[in-house]
C-alpha cells in the first residue's frame, strides 16, 4: 500500500502535467513563455506547476498566492516525506536526542 501511494504521489502530478499539456497546449502557452520553466517544473516541482497553469492565465495575485504556496508545500512534503520515512534504512544514522 505505502508503495502504490508513494507511486501516486510521485508519479501522479506528472502524469497530469503531460495529459493536460496534450489536451489543452494553448493553456500552457499562455502560463510559460518558453519551455525550460515547464520542464524544470515536471522534473522539479510538479505540484507547484500544475497551481501555477492554473492560476497564471488570469494573473497571480491574492488569494492565488495561497494556492502557490500549498503546492510549493506538497512539493517540498513530497521529498522531504520519503527522506523521513527511509530514515532508518540508512546504515550508521543516529537521530538526534532533545535533553529534557
Amino acid at each position: 500500500m505505502c508503495c502504490a501511494f508513494s507511486l501516486l504521489v510521485l508519479l501522479g502530478p506528472r502524469a497530469i502535467i503531460v495529459f493536460w499539456w496534450l489536451v489543452d497546449p494553448a493553456r500552457w502557452d499562455r502560463a510559460f513563455d518558453t519551455w525550460v520553466w515547464p520542464a524544470l517544473g515536471f522534473v522539479l516541482l510538479p505540484w507547484t506547476t500544475l497551481m501555477y497553469v492554473i492560476v497564471a492565465p488570469g494573473g497571480v495575485g491574492g488569494l492565488d498566492w495561497l494556492w502557490m504556496g500549498l503546492a510549493v508545500l506538497a512539493d517540498i512534503g513530497t521529498y522531504a516525506g520519503g527522506g523521513y520515512r527511509n530514515k532508518d534504512q540508512i546504515q550508521g544514522y543516529v537521530p538526534a536526542r532533545s535533553t529534557p
